[in-house]
Formats: C-alpha cells, structure tokens, sequence
C-alpha cells in the first residue's frame, strides 16, 4: 500500500524548521513543520465533512498556498483532485464539476461567486472557501485533529482527473494515479539533478499538470516560491532575493529574458536548470540564450496524459551538441518508453527520420479517460501505449523531434486551446454566421488564437465585438487575438474544416 503525500511525514521529520513554502505576494511561508501540520489537519478536515476514497473534489482557487494544501489533503484521505483554473468562467467550471460528478468545490474569494452558482445548480453538497472564518472555510478545517496517517491507496488508484482538450472540443479527464505520480516526480528528480538545497520558483498554474515541477522540489525537500502571474521584473527580482536554483520558464519568458539589459545576468546567477515546455522553443532564441547565460535549458516534452514528463522526454546538457539544431525534445526520462508510429497503423513502427505519430508508454501514463470509454480505446492501446496526436520522428541521435500535431490543438504560451469549444461558444453571437478557429505561430508566445469569420447577411462584425463577447463565456487566453471576416469558409464536401488553408493563407498577413 502507498500514499503519494507520505513524503511530507519524511521530510517535516528530517528537516522541521527549514522553508518548505513562500508565497511573497501574500507575506505567506511555511516550515515544514507548518506543511505538514496543515495538510493533516486538513485531512481530518475534508474526512469528518464525509469526503472519503475515491470522491472527486475541484478545486478552483488562484496558485497558493491553499491550494497546494488541499492537493496534499485530498490525496492524504484517498479523495480524487480535480484541477480548475480560477480564470474558468461558469460554464467551464460547470461542466468540469458535472462531468467529473464532483461532490465538492474548494475556492476562494476569487471564484467564490461562480463556485456558489455552479454549485448550487448542480447540487454539489461540500463548497469550501479560502480565506474567511466561515464554518465551511478551508481555515476552519485546520482546527480538526490531525489526521496521523495517509490513506493506504494501490498504485494504480486515481488520485487526480485532469482536463485537457481533445478530439471532441469538450475537455476530456485524464485518469492519473497515484503510482504515475510517483513515477512523474521520479522523472523530474532525474531530468533536474534535484538536490535537497534547490529552490525554485514556479509560474505554472496550480490547475495545470505543471504543478508536478514543485511537487517534484518539495519532494526532494527543497523550497518552492509561489508566483501567480508572470511579470518579468517581479520575475527577475524574485530569483535574485532568493537565490534560486531552478526555473520554471517556457519560450515566451526565455524569449522576454532575452530582451532585458545586460546585467540581468546577475539576478539569474544563482540558476542551475531552466524548466521550458508547453511549445516550441526558436532555435534561434535558445542558442542566443544559452551563449548569453549559459544556463541549461531542460526542454521537456510530455502531456496531462503523461504528468508532463512522467512519461516523456527532456533535453539535458549533455544533449546539446547533438540536439538537432535545438529542434529535439530529448530522450525518454525516467521510466518511458518513445516510439513513432504509423499513424494508420499504429502497431507498426517507423524507422529513425521517418515522420508519424509519437506514442508513449510507462508508469505515468493516465488509465484513460473519464467515462468516456470510445475516447479512452482510440488512443490507449491495449499494450499500455498512449497515441499523443503529436507528430514527429527520431533523429539519428535516437532523440525526438517534434513536426506537427495531428489535432488542431492550440498551444499558447503552454496553455492548450481547442478550436472547436471557442468556436461554439463564439457561434453564439447574434452577428456571426460561421466561424473557424485556429493557430498562428508567433515568436514570443509559440501560436495564438485566430478567427475567420463570416458575419451574418446585413450585419457587421468586428475584432472588438468578438473580443467582448468571448470575455462573457470564455478564459482570457482562449480568446481570439486575430481576427479576419471573410465570405465563407473552406470546406471539405461543405462539412469538413480546412484549417491548414486558413492557417496558410492568413497567418502570415
């Protein structure tokens, strides 16, 4: 039996006073003592309101200490973390909370109004806000007993339903374990060199499956720093006051810390290992960065499906001189195995330098997806390899490289945006007749979001009017940055969607 949050019985044990956590915007930081006593209480918490194995719990708070904590609580007593992030809007967050069939919310005074609202329609029977004195606060659960031991759970227990777009335009909810936490934290232990002195300060969002580098830290008993948003000054200020050591980045920040005045350097002195992922990396920006700095890179490339490079790849230093131009994403890491295949014929695999589909296989790969069982057979093969939709081929250096995507998915500044869910909640304005959705590349965010649409007949449409009317039904980052009207749309028959046409013929304009 096993419990992924055993690590912080070992570590608030071994070292009880050191900084586990800091939250600076929030003048908040925690010992390890403090962890730990806060996810056991916690624990007891959620457990005395009924919560128990296998329940699902979202939570939908801004990055934080608390929810971190209640990560840690929900995994300690068995229950299933469900990740939202505060900037859903109702809808998103209603059909997550439904579709994952969700007995509770956790939120905050952010999300607090539309967490009560979805809540409420769905008849969710725990809703637990942060930061208040109520009886249902996530700070009144710290006064129950504390919970002395984890839930014994299998390997393969769901621990975690994480939504990623796919085929459909509805996210689908990949199953990850607890065993493929443990095999992804491993990965990341191994690409990083981890050592019990780093500290890192992370920008990944809290609901997204980069939660695992900090995990990955923590685990080692390192100290994470919190940082909600991106700004670059706060960024740089933020390394340099704590010498950290590790940095979680990705192409659009390198591509900003490139634009800085030279003495940057010194703020950054203290970093060993830069985290990218979530998009292609320029080769020209990554070898100009690398002869300025010097600090390594670790280009990751992995999937929700995967917990990020639980089952995936990496670039590390020793790669360098044979990666491809900077074009590859490394060799397989930790327990993965790699392999590019037919994409027809998925059980036939391609030889080195010949394009297909990329599939992955190892510990951390999800067990499929929730409820969703024709979903889960088309890209889970019985063997235990997972088809990504990615396309590529592996070099003669045995590395992969990284082509196309057999979706349309589009990746912007690591955020995943599928064209079909913004296209139908944008085919909702009174104005619009049709509408095609799809990614441009662009230099410092990797692609953005762009819209061909064709207005109704008598009516007129602008890139303002589609920017205030995404604002009411979707997330900031799935709003269109482009927009262009045109007459119709290309389509296969009259039905099927040619985005490459699109993508070729307006991209560049």
């Amino acid at each position: 039996m096993f419990n992924i949050t055993s690590f912080l019985d070992i570590r608030a044990h071994e070292h009880p006073e050191k900084t586990a956590l800091i939250h600076p915007s929030q003048k908040i930081s925690y010992t390890w003592r403090e962890l730990h006593d806060a996810v056991v209480h916690t624990s007891e918490g959620l457990a005395e309101r009924g919560i128990t194995k296998g329940d699902r719990v979202v939570l939908y708070l801004d990055s934080s200490a608390g929810y971190l904590i209640s990560y840690f609580s929900l995994w300690r007593i068995g229950a299933v973390v469900v990740p939202a992030n505060i900037v859903y809007r109702e809808d998103e967050l209603r059909y997550v909370v439904e579709d994952s069939g969700a007995c509770g919310i956790i939120t905050d005074g952010t999300g607090r109004e539309v967490a009560e609202k979805v809540a409420h329609a769905l008849g969710v029977s725990h809703l637990i806000i942060s930061g208040g004195d109520e009886e249902n606060s996530l700070e009144n659960l710290l006064k129950s007993s504390p919970l002395q031991y984890p839930c014994p759970c299998k390997l393969d227990d769901i621990c975690q339903i994480q939504y990623t777009s796919g085929t459909t335009g509805k996210p689908k909810g990949a199953m990850l374990t607890q065993g493929g936490w443990a095999a992804a934290l491993d990965a990341e232990r191994d690409a990083l060199e981890l050592i019990p002195d780093d500290i890192y300060l992370g920008i990944y969002p809290m609901g997204h499956v980069g939660v695992s580098w900090g995990i990955s830290i923590l685990k080692q008993g390192g100290t994470w720093i919190i940082m909600e948003r991106f700004h670059l000054d706060t960024y740089l200020n933020l390394a340099e006051k704590y010498q950290v050591t590790i940095l979680a980045a990705m192409p659009p920040v390198i591509h900003s810390i490139m634009d800085t005045p030279p003495e940057t350097e010194k703020k950054l002195r203290s970093v060993r290992r830069i985290i990218s992922g979530g998009g292609p990396m320029h080769a020209p920006t990554w070898r100009a960065f690398h002869k300025r700095f010097g600090t390594p890179i670790i280009n990751a490339y992995g999937l929700s499906e995967t917990i990020v490079i639980g089952s995936g790849t990496v670039i590390r230093p020793e790669h360098y001189p044979t990666a491809d131009e900077y074009n590859s994403v490394g060799t397989p890491v930790g327990y993965a195995e790699v392999r590019v295949v037919d994409e027809k014929e998925p059980n036939r695999t391609l030889p080195p330098m010949e394009a297909g589909e990329i599939a992955i296989r190892g510990p951390a790969v999800a067990l499929g997806y929730w409820q969703k069982p024709e979903e889960t057979a088309a890209v889970f093969l019985p063997d235990g390899w997972f088809l990504t939709g990615d396309i590529g081929y592996i070099d003669k250096n045995g590395m992969l490289v990284i082509t196309d995507r057999k979706k349309d998915m589009i990746i912007m500044s690591g955020w995943k945006i599928y064209p079909t869910e913004v296209e139908n909640s944008l085919i909702l304005h009174p104005d619009i007749d049709d509408i095609a959705v799809f990614g441009c590349l662009d230099e410092e965010k990797g692609e953005i979001p762009a819209a061909a649409v064709v207005p109704r007949e008598g009516c007129t449409v602008t890139h303002e009017n589609i920017v205030a009317f995404a604002k009411q039904h979707l997330a900031g980052y799935k709003i269109p940055r482009k927009t262009i009207i045109v007459d119709s749309l290309p389509r296969v028959g009259g039905w099927k969607l040619l985005r490459r046409e699109l993508r070729d013929q307006y991209c560049n304009t």
